[in-house]
């Protein structure tokens, strides 16, 4: 298990490189632990920015439906929240195996978050696009 950890904190690494991360030169369990949390906060603020540029771009979009667009934001705050839940529930079980309160299981959360968030984002840049 720490030896696919510590991959994934490696290949995490690369991605990030050129900005100089927790992530570059990972060769200890504490440094992993560094790296994946950097990540998680990382794509949390990504998917923060991605679920607002969304908001703004389908405001913009239908500004002249207001009640069309006020229906339309509600059931997107409605599923961001859903889905949410489902990422929680989903990392859950990714993590399950772990000791809950280790760094391995800290190690594994913080890397389904990321990933999960960052997939989510992307899914968010693309709403609204004409």
């Amino acid at each position: 298990m720490r030896s696919m950890l510590l991959v994934l904190a490696v290949l995490a690494a690369g991605a990030h490189a050129d900005e100089g991360t927790p992530c570059d030169n990972v060769e200890t369990t504490q440094q992993a632990f560094e790296c994946s949390a950097y990540n998680k906060t990382t794509s949390e603020h990504e998917l923060d920015n991605s679920y607002k540029d969304m908001v703004e771009r389908i405001s913009a979009q239908n500004t002249n439906h207001p009640a069309q667009l006020a229906d339309y934001l509600g059931k997107i705050k409605n599923a961001q929240e859903i889905w949410k839940k489902l990422r929680d529930a989903d990392c859950a079980v990714q993590t399950f195996a772990n000791e809950k309160g280790s760094q391995a299981f800290q190690v594994a959360e913080n890397d389904c978050i990321a990933q999960m968030s960052d997939e989510r984002s992307e899914y968010l840049q693309s709403i609204g696009i004409e």
